[in-house]
């Protein structure tokens, strides 16, 4: 039987939503092994002088705890 666990990361990029995305698995996944699956719980973004600076994703990662 499989264990996972959940946790939360929130990530930004100056990209894309996206990019935000794969830089919280990026990140998460040097201290974090067995990464399964992202959820991508919600999106937002700064703005300044009428344009987009940050797109900012909060992410749920999954990973394996035993197997």
């Amino acid at each position: 039987m499989a264990i996972l666990k959940v946790i939360e990361i929130l990530a930004n990029s100056n990209k894309s939503w996206e990019d935000a995305a794969n830089n919280a698995v990026k990140e998460a996944s040097k201290t974090v092994k067995e990464i399964r699956s992202v959820f991508v719980e919600s999106q937002s973004c700064t703005v300044k002088d009428g344009q987009i600076e940050d797109y900012r994703v909060n992410v749920k990662i999954t990973f394996g705890v035993y197997s």
